[in-house]
């Protein structure tokens, strides 16, 4: 099919028509993508578009090529061609529209964009002789951009000049728009620490993605991370500790002090170059100063602030106790409401976050003060004064302009007015009747700090749990028992990395990727759209460009071989079959493992074995149990020597427990056994 379609004048006083072959893309005429199957004819982007038709024709980037742009888009004309140059070596001069020639040009405007497509939709447009780049705002191009970079070879990520690559875009015509408006990752700096350059790269590899929301964790038990100039002690003290924690080397680490100190803060300065460089790239940082538990770092700095007064610091070597902040003394929130003036000024978004999770009340149980305050404010009980801070802080920040958000746990008690959820262990549907907003965050889909393979020996300490690739694509961010009238109510999905055992950015990169990826295609492509097969074919095309970016990311160690349904399982035992042929190749001790995807029980393994043109030839009998709380689910099987032409099974004996519903994979390990 050909891209050619009739060209649209951008001024109607201008007697030229500009780019002659300029397409207007209409979504009616577009032809949506196949769900049906992989697809190895369509490009390899991620997050996959809404529509998209192929054109029988391309455009190749030449040094004759010129991008124009208006004045709403020279910003983003800029920044696409500052990622196109190094790896071209093309100068790509950037150019108003005024000057436009008939030919060889990328366009990027938001004059006649399609306004079907939201403020974060696009149209992209590529034919022989141009490209032509829509959208009603800034960030709509900027989505567009992120796409015509993943058109062209993954070599366009590289940092340096690459040598004899024709760089071409195909013929392709695309109207695209995300599904949420919320597409979130949160990084935890409280319990290790990251420079400034550290997060900028990580906006950069979000940017890819069309992520837009960075909540950044700055506050909690282990570190208070930005400068507060009303209390200085904050990062003079809470900033820092003895050593680096939670049992890890500290060779691993790389936030040591000169003096031997564990930790770091950023500079008012430092958060306003990242918000700057976030807001380049359409992503809002949304900052958490934790209140009122997770607060230790605080008290150690401002001990008169805790019920007790006592500091909260400890010799452990996580460098702190866990802490709340007195409800009952007006001090507290003075200090609280001085410090959110403080970070209101430096971020402009709307949305300020203040944890509220995991509060230790003990403390206020039995503490005159919050005593007092619970009968002077007419409060029932221990719960409901965590209702009244958190209810008075919003108050606070309502009154700034700005919308306070907070962890599942803010419910308690009762919820404050206007506040939007973060959900992570339930209450969303509750909270979206009740016509608050919520971000959905599960920690069963949404926890980067869960092991990424069951192969634990062969993966670096995790904090547990277990959170393989397929089952994040698989998270539907819509509850199941929410009514269509609330849907609206929830904003998006959101992944989260806590850092407890994350001591280094690499290992950041490694427990992000490619698990982002899955994410970002959760967050912006339609439901009916998404297709774990032609996911995974893509995703190789998207490794090989964090390659090119230089990102640390975690790689496939297990390959699917087969798996179970519910249909097949029985409380007795059942024994299963798998043609393991193929991938029975080398000689030595070849490993099994299995993995539940779906269902509420498990599945109870007794043994595995290896079968040789029906001879059984090794076996490995040990109890194992893959669902929710999952052990021992990996087979060591021996194979003195694949036998040529020899055929080869694996076999295992299989009960289902409970209900019965359980779903899920058989995997060959790809790498030597140890």
């Amino acid at each position: 099919m050909a891209c050619h379609l009739p060209g649209l004048p951008l001024h109607r006083d201008t007697a030229q028509l500009v780019f002659q072959t300029t397409v207007r893309v209409f979504v009616s005429t577009l032809l949506t993508i196949s769900v049906l199957a992989a697809d190895a004819t369509q490009p390899a982007l991620i997050p996959r578009p809404q529509k998209m038709e192929l054109c029988a024709e391309t455009f190749e980037l030449t040094r004759a090529t010129r991008i124009y742009a208006d004045e709403s888009a020279r910003g983003v004309a800029d920044y696409l061609a500052g990622k196109l140059r190094p790896a071209t070596a093309l100068p790509l001069r950037v150019a108003h529209t005024k000057e436009m020639a008939s030919a060889n040009g990328i366009l990027l405007t938001t004059k006649g964009a399609n306004t079907q497509l939201g403020p974060e939709g696009y149209e992209l447009a590529v034919s022989s002789t141009s490209v032509v780049l829509r959208a009603q705002t800034a960030a709509g191009l900027f989505y567009g951009a992120q796409t015509l970079l993943q058109l062209l070879p993954v070599e366009i990520f590289a940092a340096h000049h690459v040598r004899k690559i024709s760089w071409t875009l195909p013929g392709i015509r695309i109207a695209d728009q995300p599904r949420f408006a919320w597409r979130g990752l949160m990084l935890d700096v409280s319990r290790h620490f990251f420079t400034k350059q550290e997060v900028k790269q990580l906006l950069d590899e979000m940017a890819l993605l069309k992520l837009n929301t960075f909540h950044w964790h700055l506050v909690d038990d282990q570190g208070w991370r930005v400068e507060i100039k009303k209390y200085p002690k904050l990062t003079q003290m809470g900033a820092w500790r003895s050593d680096i924690g939670f049992g890890l080397d500290p060779k691993a680490a790389t936030a040591y002090g000169a003096d031997g100190r564990y930790g770091g803060f950023y500079t008012p300065s430092d958060i306003r170059e990242v918000v700057a460089y976030a807001q380049a790239r359409h992503i809002t940082i949304v900052p958490e100063i934790e209140m009122p538990g997770h607060s230790a770092a605080a008290l150690a700095a401002y001990p008169e602030l805790s019920c007790s007064g006592a500091t909260g610091r400890t010799n452990t070597p996580a460098g702190f106790q866990a802490g709340i902040y007195c409800a009952g003394k007006e001090e507290t929130f003075e200090f609280l409401e001085n410090i959110l003036s403080e970070i209101m000024a430096l971020f402009p978004g709307k949305y300020i976050h203040i944890g509220g999770d995991e509060v230790r009340k003990d403390n206020w149980s039995n503490c005159e003060q919050c005593q007092l305050r619970i009968k002077s404010e007419g409060l029932k009980n221990v719960p409901e004064l965590q209702s009244y801070f958190i209810r008075r802080m919003e108050k606070f920040i309502n009154g700034k302009g700005r919308t306070l958000i907070g962890w599942s746990e803010i419910r308690t008690g009762g919820l404050a007015q206007n506040a939007v959820v973060m959900d992570w262990i339930g209450g969303a549907t509750e909270a979206a009747r009740e016509g608050h907003d919520v971000v959905m965050t599960p920690k069963e889909s949404c926890y980067f700090d869960f092991y990424q393979s069951e192969d634990r020996g062969t993966e670096p300490r995790a904090i547990g749990g277990f959170l393989p690739l397929d089952q994040v694509y698989a998270f539907e961010p819509i509850p199941a028992d929410l009514a269509p009238q609330f849907h609206p109510h929830i904003l998006g999905p959101q992944a989260n990395v806590w850092t407890e055992y994350i001591p280094n950015f690499k290992q950041v990169e490694y427990m992000t990727f490619p698990r982002l990826s899955a994410l970002a295609e959760v967050a912006w492509s339609p439901q009916a759209a998404r297709n774990f097969e032609d996911f995974s074919r893509r995703l190789q095309q998207q490794n090989r460009r964090l390659d090119g970016l230089s990102v640390n990311y975690w790689r496939e160690t297990w390959a699917k071989i087969g798996g179970w349904t519910p249909e097949q399982l029985t409380t007795t035992g059942t024994v299963m079959e798998w043609n393991v042929t193929k991938n029975v190749t080398n000689a030595g001790p070849q490993r099994v493992s299995f993995s539940q995807v779906e269902g509420a029980d498990g599945v109870e393994i007794a043994w595995a074995a290896l079968v040789e043109d029906g001879r059984e030839i090794s076996r490995d009998a040990h109890p194992g149990l893959a669902g929710g709380k999952s052990r021992d689910a990996i087979y060591t099987l021996d194979m003195a020597a694949p036998k040529p032409g020899g055929h080869y099974t694996l076999r295992a004996r299989v009960s289902g427990m409970g209900g019965l519903d359980s779903r899920g994979n058989v995997n060959w390990n790809l790498r030597p056994a140890p």
